[in-house]
């Protein structure tokens, strides 16, 4: 059960590439190697790492808030920052100065919880940690029960995002939204899936409960909880869509008008 924050407009996928062999790219060799003393071969593709101090504590203060809000135990703040120091470090640095500047009541940090509290956390309090980008691959897998809510850079993210998935069945059962101050853009985190079109096959929970979210943002949390909890009793069933009914020993795999028609059926159930 964990609820992954991905900031969504820095890091690399911010497009701001070079093309190998490009004027626009030696321009900006030239400056590198020349005024900044970089090093590279000298054909390769450029792109820059942008990450703000503004981007990333937007992303980590709503993390924590949401963990706040939700009664959660942990913020940890996935980064790899032994390696870019100035980039992912500087997002763990800013994520604790955030946590200590603006929850200071609400929040302790992994260090604190074992010097001053024994290792039990207080009730009320968030503890924030961090964990480096590859181990945190590893943790999920081997003690996923020891994280709660992760916060993370584009990049991280997104692989962090897809692998938690695979956890709980895959990509089918994640839901996903894009949500800033004002505004909140509720998705399925797959892509389109153009081969399945037309055949009725396909998972929608992903999409379904990208709408359980959608519901919780806007405070519907009688029409959220309806859902999910015929979404639950379908699961229970066993009776599941293709991806699931080949992870399930005794499943019955049902189309996917079929699966929603189950999941309404168990409505209030």
């Amino acid at each position: 059960d964990v609820v992954i924050f991905r900031e969504n407009t820095e890091d690399v996928y911010a497009g701001i590439e070079y093309q190998s062999g490009t004027e626009e790219n030696k321009k900006l060799a030239r400056f590198l190697r020349e005024e900044m003393g970089a090093d590279f071969f000298e054909d390769a593709g450029l792109g820059v790492k942008p990450i703000s101090p503004f981007g990333s504590k937007r992303l980590i203060r709503k993390a924590i808030q949401y963990a706040i809000d939700n009664n959660r135990e942990s913020v940890t703040l996935v980064h790899k920052g032994n390696i870019m120091k100035f980039t992912e470090g500087a997002f763990r640095t800013w994520g604790y100065e955030l946590a200590r500047e603006e929850f200071p009541d609400q929040t302790i940090t992994e260090e604190e919880l074992y010097s001053t509290y024994g290792g039990k956390r207080p009730e009320g309090k968030v503890v924030i940690k961090d964990r480096i980008a590859d181990i945190i691959f590893q943790l999920m897998l081997l003690r996923p029960s020891e994280f709660d809510v992760l916060a993370t850079m584009n990049l991280n993210g997104d692989y962090l995002s897809d692998a938690c998935a695979a956890e709980v069945g895959g990509v089918g059962i994640a839901p996903g939204a894009n949500i800033s101050d004002t505004v909140a853009v509720f998705e399925a985190t797959h892509g389109t899936a153009p081969k399945y079109a037309n055949l009725d096959k396909v998972n929608p929970s992903s999409l379904v409960l990208s709408g359980v979210m959608m519901f919780e943002y806007l405070g519907w949390q009688e029409a959220a909880d309806t859902i999910t909890n015929g979404l639950t009793k379908t699961f229970r069933d066993k009776t599941v869509t293709y991806d699931f009914a080949r992870l399930m020993e005794g499943a019955k795999e049902l189309k996917c008008s079929e699966f929603a028609r189950a999941v309404t059926d168990n409505f209030g159930k």
